[in-house]
């Protein structure tokens, strides 16, 4: 081992004007983080003593061959598992802290690394920067940066720009990245192996692209910061595809429920991620996927879907053709408006029951439906209407509804004991249904079942030959 000083020429012609001494802390650990990734050993420590910031790592030691690469191949060949690829950072990171006059030293079992300017050799009128590189002077593990100059404060914003010193929840890993959560009041950003390399404040998540491709890898220029995002938008397309957590799912469907008012993130954009987000919710939770344009235009059959327990999701029309047919991640149909639309009809099953069967108080009730038919007609001559011992086999609770097929009012036999004034509620709200159902204003059905059940109430049995409501006969809804 010698035991001279030596200088080593940085020979450096170009100068990142942009950095300040955060950006030179920044290659500074990472080239410590990528050390302990390539040894397996323990993770770098970063502390200030007598106000200088140390940054140590524990693995093989720092050469004065790392001076000479222009890119490392053993980074190179790793790519996925460390941050730089290069031993220019390093160079970069020892001009930018002398020209911002922080003083930097590194010690490592091989050798102790000092700055200076000295005289170009063959050219002694110019000076340039040069390493001093002396024998050991710490019996030490790994190489130890000290800066001497630089402040808290851009320690602190170096560091930010690793995953692992942010406050950024991890919510799912994938085979190509992670998702994070971003902290509240700050913007997302997108990490390559752990390094921010773009901020993305308009993306509900922050990304780590841990399965990098050579599209990224080109695009980690000298800077290492501001990629663009066509760089690296396909990679996080495909770690939100491979999501599976309903973590996630549902955070991305509750964004694209914003659609409507054009509030969304950017990541709902992608039609990939809209669908593959309808998919998780459908197989995590129990949900009925529809346009905004179904729920307006059946907002009773989504009435029913929210009494059985489901959350309605709104998704764009764009997407509806992609998830009709279509299977979950767990391979079960995906429940759209038609399909709860069926759900709903073979939830019903009828055993009528003759009016000779119908006690006496069922059916002195059951007598007045004359007078609501003679206040609110049928929809047409063709249409009836019958009792039932049982209606909807999964709600006791309901107590009638209509089959336009069949051009029946249906009526559940207990309603028949129930206070006159709730018979004969229910039966003019599904009279009126029954004339075309959702064409109807929901505020014009409730004030037509209120003032006419109130006049029945008041007259029962006197009512005259002219309805109060008449209708026309309109296209029916599907049965609801």
């Amino acid at each position: 081992m010698s035991t001279s000083t030596r200088e080593f020429d940085l020979n450096m012609e170009e100068v990142l004007e942009a950095w300040g001494p955060a950006d030179a802390a920044r290659e500074i650990i990472a080239n410590a983080l990528d050390e302990a990734a390539l040894t397996d050993t323990d993770d770098p420590d970063i502390y200030s003593d007598d106000g200088m910031w140390h940054i140590r790592d524990y693995g093989r030691g720092f050469r004065y061959e790392h001076l000479t690469q222009a890119e490392d191949e053993e980074k190179l060949n790793n790519p996925d598992k460390v941050i730089g690829k290069f031993g220019v950072g390093i160079k970069d990171a020892i001009a930018t802290c002398h020209r911002h006059g922080i003083d930097i030293t590194i010690y490592s079992p091989h050798n102790t690394f000092t700055v200076k300017e000295a005289p170009k050799h063959g050219f002694e009128e110019i000076e340039t920067l040069h390493v001093e590189i002396h024998p050991p002077e710490k019996d030490i593990k790994g190489t130890e940066v000290i800066l001497d100059g630089i402040t808290d404060e851009d320690i602190e914003a170096a560091k930010q720009n690793f995953i692992d010193y942010t406050d950024a929840e991890l919510l799912e890993q994938t085979r190509f990245g992670d998702v994070y959560e971003v902290p509240e009041n700050e913007g997302a950003s997108v990490f390559v192996s752990g390094l921010r390399v773009a901020s993305e404040p308009n993306f509900l998540f922050s990304y780590d692209i841990t399965n990098t491709t050579k599209k990224i890898n080109d695009a980690l220029n000298r800077e290492r910061s501001n990629v663009g995002r066509t760089a690296y938008s396909t990679r996080v397309k495909k770690i939100l595809q491979a999501c599976e957590s309903e973590t996630v799912a549902s955070r991305l469907v509750d964004d694209l429920n914003e659609f409507v008012t054009g509030e969304t993130h950017d990541e709902l954009d992608w039609k990939p991620v809209q669908v593959h987000a309808v998919k998780i919710l459908n197989a995590e939770r129990d949900v009925v996927v529809a346009t905004h344009d179904e729920q307006n235009r059946s907002q009773n059959l989504f009435d029913n879907a929210r009494s059985d327990g489901y959350e309605i999701v709104t998704i764009p029309d764009r997407i509806k053709p992609d998830i009709e047919d279509t299977t979950d991640v767990n391979g079960d149909q995906i429940r759209g408006t038609e399909e709860y639309r069926e759900e709903f009809r073979e939830s019903f099953s009828y055993e009528f029951v003759d009016e000779d069967d119908l006690t006496d108080e069922e059916l002195e009730m059951w007598e007045l439906r004359h007078d609501v038919f003679s206040w609110v007609a049928l929809p047409g001559e063709g249409w009836e209407a019958k009792v039932s011992e049982s209606l909807r086999t999964t709600d006791s609770s309901r107590m009638v509804t209509c089959e336009h097929d069949d051009e029946l009012i249906i009526v559940h036999r207990d309603i028949l004991t129930y206070d006159t004034q709730s018979f004969l509620c229910s039966l003019l709200d599904i009279v009126a249904f029954a004339h075309g159902g959702e064409l109807l204003h929901r505020e014009m059905l409730a004030d037509i079942a209120g003032a006419v059940s109130a006049e029945l109430i008041e007259a029962a049995g006197q009512a005259d030959n002219n309805p109060v409501f008449p209708g026309e006969q309109q296209e029916p809804e599907p049965d609801e």
